[in-house]
């Protein structure tokens, strides 16, 4: 007989556990959790709303119990030798489960999958049989952990509270700088009945690439169990491309070890999988088919996985920086530009695939090639990873470790191995998973209180006795899981890692940057000077779009920056002042939701392009690679807040998002300015070296500037380019001096950093210091000019970049009366803005569901701005504003009213 498996998704109820009323209430459906089901039922306020979490912390000290009854009408007409399971995919998180009254199960992992026999007790026909579920709270148990283990450990946090830590599930349910703290609990998962003779477990490849790319090599793989008759029962291992098969072997389960069989197998000329933007995404169907010969049973059960090859490198080597970090895929050095992924809801029993897959797209559609999953979440669901496998995007996967001191004592390691091994299993296949790191940021809770934590010891049984035992999970027990169930995978022991040195050592290993927003608050137009050989962790705040805001509060009066509930809705630390002191830094401040909106995005937006356009700059050539990648903290949200989430919960793009794509173009173009016009500390400091370089008297200086112009390429074969740099007025609009236009092709370096000027004087925009000794200054002798740069196709003379630089800050500038216009196309799918003089900050207010090709950027003169318009609304009907606009909302053709000076 054929394995059949029957969804138990529907007839739920829940309670509360020994509560006041022992009403039981309807449940739609099956994954679940308890505040989607109290929600649903009008029990409590939506959390997500106004100051509502505040009223739904009682929820997380409750127990909770989840009942289903159902019939196994099929069962009397199975073979007499059929098993019958109940499979929990995922229990959230402490578990009693009872069938018939019966106890079957004590689950204590919100990441482990448990499957439970019950042949014996389950009734046959059309008898019910009663499945209840009784779900402890996470916080009271953690704290009797903690209590139980109290003399073992010391159960250090840093971020929320320490119940968390001896508790194998989402560490963001106890809160985060970024996220609520909603207690969950309940069938996150689904919940199966599965009857079976026998069975394939898991199908799975391990290979080798050889170093020419010519062949692949290795073995294929199939676990089998149940009850299995050899010499009877073969199992059929396939490969297939496109329909064709391109390896195919039978054997006996006989020769099958504890179920598990292997072949090996040997491709020529094997279709690789490349990340986006280096090759294809071909993935094989590997297909395992258990089968009875010589019998009418045919087929008994089958599993099908698609896979993919690949040559995978990280390169660690000594150079001239330090200790490199950078991949290298099928021998492709690949800068992975990209951004840091938590979980996609407070409710992941609420997350359908298909909103994986628009996570996913938002990646690829930003030109960003790699995710780093966050290790204070959960292992990613499979929607999400099939998603990056198709379409290119590498994940960088944490184990769900994050900001603690985590224990070592045996029976944690005893649920932590099963967790490992089983998601080590389930994301093996996937080619998109290159590299494991132990955890997030547990060594600098090390380096922070000072623990006892020796480098030069290498002895992991005496790591379990110091103060930092889980040093013994990091560095000896996950990798060494790793390499049993996926020889040859990446393993980085945490991110970031210094291999040896501190963690914020910016010569080795992967940085967490967060002197940007955190630590020293430094400058974002400092980003050049902060890079290390991989930052896998940097950001800015800003507030989401209107649309996204507004649905935070239901009073009116608490729209307002800084209302109780919009600063409830955002969990950083010291936000108010930090996020404002960026703003007032660089821009004159508005006090509307609207206005402070944008400057907020603004000022997002500007950190990630000074960022990336940096550190890809850094990218250097081969032998050269200063830095070898970047991952924005963060991509998406978990709930409606106020975060350095660059997409929103409801996947509203902010403006950053767009600055990001932009600097992760195939080929990108770049320029800096290496001193600003105007200092305010009477020194004159060098914007990258930081070093003074000279004095003067006056507030307002001017200064002989210099700036730089580069092109950074992934191509893997050189490209031509033109080259044009203007100097615009920011008063008039008009060129200050003669264009600089390259006579000849400029070439971009296949996969590398090209410099094409370095150190170019520019012209001067205000009197020299000598000249202010004879010659009272006045406003009126300066004329502020951006620095624009533009590459164009050699062959085609189409533009396919451009970058522009700013005299700084932008508050010292009228940008008001920009002469801003705007071509809407008859079918409303297009817009082409076009202005008289420099803007800055130009954007396009976004709702759910409004699909635009760009937002957030500069406009110059003589250059049109196209922007694709789809879903949400028409181009007619889009708002917009930019940096000196008077209004924050305006309706497309109409301009600003006054200049933003005379406000």
């Amino acid at each position: 007989m054929a394995r059949q498996s029957t969804q138990l998704n529907q007839g739920w109820t829940f309670r509360q556990h020994q509560g006041p009323s022992t009403e039981w209430l309807p449940v739609e459906k099956v994954p679940t959790q308890v505040h989607v089901d109290l929600l649903a039922n009008k029990k409590i306020p939506d959390p997500f709303v106004d100051l509502n979490e505040r009223a739904v912390q009682w929820i997380g000290y409750k127990d909770w119990e989840y009942q289903v009854t159902f019939t196994h009408e099929e069962a009397s007409s199975q073979a007499e030798n059929a098993t019958r399971d109940l499979v929990f995919s995922g229990l959230d998180t402490f578990a009693t489960v009872y069938l018939n009254g019966d106890k079957i199960l004590e689950a204590d992992n919100m990441f482990v999958s448990y499957r439970v026999n019950v042949t014996d007790r389950i009734k046959a026909g059309s008898e019910e049989n009663t499945l209840r579920i009784v779900f402890r709270s996470a916080i009271v148990r953690g704290e009797e952990l903690i209590e139980e283990h109290a003399g073992e450990h010391n159960f250090l946090v840093r971020q929320t509270e320490r119940s968390r830590v001896p508790v194998r599930k989402a560490q963001y349910n106890w809160g985060w700088d970024w996220g609520p703290i909603l207690m969950t609990a309940g069938p996150w998962k689904p919940v199966a009945l599965e009857t079976y003779v026998a069975r394939v477990d898991d199908v799975w490849a391990q290979s080798n690439v050889s170093e020419d790319l010519k062949t692949v090599s290795g073995f294929l793989f199939a676990r089998v169990g149940g009850e299995l008759s050899p010499p009877d029962d073969q199992v059929s291992l396939t490969l297939s491309m496109d329909g064709k098969t391109v390896f195919q072997q039978t054997v006996d389960v006989a020769s099958a070890e504890d179920g598990l069989v292997k072949v090996p197998f040997k491709l020529e000329e094997p279709k690789l999988w490349y990340p986006r933007g280096y090759g294809s995404q071909s993935r094989y169907q590997l297909n395992a088919k258990l089968h009875r010969k010589a019998s009418d049973a045919g087929e008994i059960d089958s599993l099908v996985k698609l896979i993919g090859f690949r040559r995978t490198e990280l390169v660690q080597e000594p150079d001239a920086y330090g200790k490199s970090f950078y991949f290298r895929i099928n021998n492709v050095d690949v800068f992975a530009g990209g951004s840091c992924w938590i979980p996609a809801d407070s409710y992941l029993a609420n997350v359908p695939p298909e909103r994986y897959r628009e996570w996913a797209k938002l990646v690829a559609e930003g030109n960003q090639v790699m995710l780093r999953v966050w290790g204070g979440g959960v292992y990613e669901e499979d929607a999400l990873i099939d998603a990056c496998d198709e379409l290119g995007i590498l994940v960088f996967h944490d184990f769900q470790f994050a900001c603690a001191s985590y224990p070592a004592y045996p029976s944690y390691l005893k649920t932590l191995e099963v967790e490992a091994r089983q998601q080590i299993r389930r994301l093996r296949t996937h080619p998109s998973v290159v590299i494991w790191a132990g955890n997030n940021e547990d060594y600098q809770v090390q380096e922070r209180y000072k623990l006892d934590y020796d480098l030069e010891n290498k002895d992991p049984e005496s790591w379990l006795k110091s103060s930092f035992p889980a040093r013994y999970i990091y560095e000896h027990f996950l990798p060494k899981l790793v390499e049993e169930e996926d020889p040859g995978k990446l393993y980085h022991p945490s991110s970031p890692w210094g291999d040896g040195k501190p963690t914020a050592d910016p010569t080795v290993g992967d940085i967490h940057q967060w002197n940007i927003w955190h630590g020293t608050m430094n400058k974002y137009q400092e980003a050049a000077n902060m890079g290390g050989r991989f930052v896998s962790e940097f950001g800015m705040e800003a507030y989401p779009h209107l649309s996204t805001t507004r649905r935070m509060a239901t009073d009116p009066g608490q729209l307002y920056p800084g209302s109780m509930v919009l600063d409830a809705h955002n969990k950083a630390i010291g936000h108010e002042r930090r996020m404002m002191s960026y703003v007032v830094d660089n821009f004159r401040p508005r006090h509307d939701l609207g206005g402070y909106t944008h400057l907020t995005q603004v000022v997002q937006s500007e950190t990630m392009r000074a960022a990336y356009k940096a550190w890809r700059r850094q990218w250097g050539s081969p032998g050269a690679r200063r830095c070898g990648g970047a991952l924005v903290w963060q991509l998406n949200d978990c709930w409606p807040t106020v975060s350095w989430a660059v997409v929103d919960y409801h996947l509203v793009k902010k403006p950053a998002y767009y600055a990001i794509a932009r600097a992760l173009r195939r080929v990108d173009v770049g320029v800096c300015r290496t001193v600003h016009d105007w200092t305010q500390t009477g020194s004159w400091v060098d914007e990258n070296s930081g070093l003074v370089t000279g004095q003067v008297d006056h507030t307002l200086a001017a200064r002989k500037g210099t700036f730089d112009v580069w092109v950074v390429s992934s191509a893997t074969e050189p490209v031509e380019l033109r080259l044009v740099v203007r100097f615009i007025s920011v008063r008039t609009g008009k060129d200050v001096v003669e264009p600089i236009v390259n006579p000849g092709v400029v070439v971009a370096a296949a996969n590398s950093t090209t410099d094409v000027l370095q150190g170019k004087a520019l012209p001067p925009s205000v009197p020299h210091p000598e000249d202010l000794a004879t010659k009272p200054f006045s406003l009126s002798d300066y004329d502020p000019y951006v620095v624009h740069a533009t590459v164009a196709d050699a062959a085609t003379g189409v533009v396919i970049a451009a970058d522009t630089a700013w005299p700084e800050p932008i508050k010292y500038l009228d940008l008001s009366n920009r002469g801003i216009t705007f071509e809407v196309s008859p079918a409303g799918d297009e817009v082409v803005v076009e202005a008289e003089k420099p803007v800055k900050g130009f954007v396009f207010e976004e709702v759910e569901g409004l699909r635009l090709s760009d937002n957030g950027f500069d406009v110059v003169p003589g250059e049109r701005q196209v922007v694709k318009v789809g879903g949400a609304l028409k181009a007619g009907e889009l708002l917009w504003t930019c940096v000196g606009a008077e209004d924050a909302s305006l309706k497309i053709g109409q301009s600003p009213a006054s200049s933003l000076a005379r406000r």
